[in-house]
């Protein structure tokens, strides 16, 4: 009973670390995440591709309103997992500082610069009394003036981490361990469209609807992000023999447990 009041009372302040070194609120903020649905980042060759695995919880929500991919500026794009309201204020805050280096020094931001920019942004709220960490992780990927694709997780304790493939949110292990196996530096963008919806679909038993994916790409030729229609995502899913039976699917509308979350 002691070393659990102990941690009742490390765990109220967000300033105030355990004695072991620890920030329970920082480590109850990346439990949030674990609840979001799936979002993943891969880096190819040509170009960075962002797939988000986004079902709904009930036919009668707008598709439209479920948000996991964002356009940050023209060559940098966003996927999220976690609280969807924690999400939207940082990338808000990405956009402001995007438009705020074209104008200060007149050229596109850096990936780097800006996701560092954001993970010092939610640092801050590691260590302010009366404020609680960011419930959400994103991924950033785009293309950096010289042309080399990067990508970027950013977690709930404000640390930056550069990534060839990875994942986050529900299922991150498992969609992880698939991107080690298949993952390779030299493929295109095309293939790395089919390896982040093969990704998702190794936790979805392979069977995926379109209109429950995102996917969005940001090149190197044009330095352009761009989101895949329903139409575009279908036709990956058919080459790859993911696309999930519509009788089967009228049963499978529900995810997180939480709305906030996702």
């Amino acid at each position: 009973m002691q070393g659990q009041s102990q941690q009742q009372a490390y765990d109220r302040g967000i300033t105030i670390f355990s004695p072991d070194g620890r920030l329970y609120q920082v480590e109850y903020a990346r439990e949030a995440v674990k609840r979001g649905t799936a979002s993943i980042g891969i880096r190819a060759a040509d170009g960075v591709v962002l797939a988000v695995d986004k079902r709904i919880r009930s036919p009668l929500m707008e598709r439209s309103s479920v948000e996991k991919l964002h356009k940050a500026d023209d060559h940098i794009g966003i996927a999220s997992a976690g609280h969807v309201a924690d999400a939207r204020q940082l990338i808000d805050f990405a956009r402001r500082n995007a438009q705020i280096n074209q104008l200060r020094f007149g050229e596109p931001i850096g990936v780097e610069t800006l996701t560092k920019d954001v993970t010092d942004h939610i640092q801050q709220y590691t260590q302010i009394g009366g404020a609680r960490p960011f419930g959400v992780a994103l991924i950033i990927g785009g293309i950096d003036a010289d042309g080399e694709p990067r990508l970027f997780e950013t977690d709930p304790s404000g640390t930056p981490y550069e990534w060839k493939a990875l994942a986050v949110g529900a299922d991150r292990g498992e969609v992880r361990d698939y991107l080690e196996e298949h993952y390779d530096e030299g493929i295109d963008l095309d293939e790395a469209v089919g390896l982040a919806l093969s990704a998702l679909g190794s936790v979805n038993d392979d069977a995926l609807r379109p209109e429950a994916v995102g996917l969005a790409t940001v090149g190197v030729d044009d330095r352009a992000y761009s989101q895949l229609t329903d139409d575009e995502v279908e036709e990956h899913l058919v080459d790859l023999d993911l696309l999930a039976d519509e009788d089967a699917a009228d049963g499978d509308e529900t995810t997180d447990d939480d709305a906030t979350e996702e």
